[in-house]
């Protein structure tokens, strides 16, 4: 899906949620090839290898995002007081468990936001960009299935020079698209987020119980 077009989507399902017009939504996607600039990006790091940049209104620095990545776009009302820090690792719980099920060891880092398999140097297998507007969140979590990491190398991935990227494929040896883990990831959104909702899902195993929605929007499941 195309980056510009989801964002649209995104804040229309924003204006939605925060209106009470909508329960609690999560977009799981994958994009075209495009970079993404986070508010803390600075000139030096932008690319000029030709693709597409865009500048968005999350917290963070440069990414990449295109097929072959898994994007969840968690569009939910958060619990007040509202904490940032903690929906942000919740984010990352989610992927850690779901990386789990697959065999991989996926840690948090001190002083760096994702998910990152250990090592010499650490692997980011997942970033995490959220903005929070009126307790609702848009953006989200990225996680790399199956894609070419070669866009990678045109930048400096989230600002972080002494690191490497990863997927889900290269660390177990074995093709995994987003096609396979989107229902687990779904699941596991639904459990690690639950302590930071407005109103958090009676059973986070069961999808029908909150009322809250997952759209899924990966052309091999439409």
């Amino acid at each position: 899906m195309d980056f510009r077009a989801a964002w649209q989507l995104q804040r229309e399902l924003h204006a939605d949620v925060v209106a009470g017009r909508r329960p609690d939504t999560v977009l799981l996607l994958e994009h075209a090839s495009v970079y993404t600039a986070g508010r803390r990006t600075a000139r030096w790091e932008r690319p000029a290898d030709g693709l597409d940049v865009v500048d968005i209104d999350r917290g963070g620095r440069i990414t990449w995002h295109g097929p072959g990545q898994l994007v969840a776009y968690p569009i939910v009302r958060l619990a007040h007081p509202v904490d940032v820090l903690a929906y942000v690792r919740a984010l990352e719980q989610a992927v850690i468990d779901l990386a789990a099920e697959w065999g991989v060891a996926g840690r948090r880092v001190a002083g760096r936001s994702g998910v990152w398999v250990p090592g010499a140097p650490d692997r980011k297998l997942a970033s995490v960009g959220v903005r929070v507007a009126r307790g609702v969140t848009m953006h989200g979590v990225a996680l790399n299935t199956d894609a070419d990491l070669s866009a990678f190398a045109a930048i400096v991935p989230c600002g972080i020079p002494d690191a490497e990227v990863t997927s889900l494929t290269l660390e177990t040896g074995r093709r995994v698209t987003s096609v396979d883990v989107a229902p687990a990831v779904a699941r596991h959104l639904r459990a690690a987020l639950a302590p930071c909702l407005a109103v958090p899902p009676t059973d986070p195993t069961r999808p029908d119980d909150d009322g809250s929605a997952v759209v899924t929007a990966i052309p091999a499941l439409t």
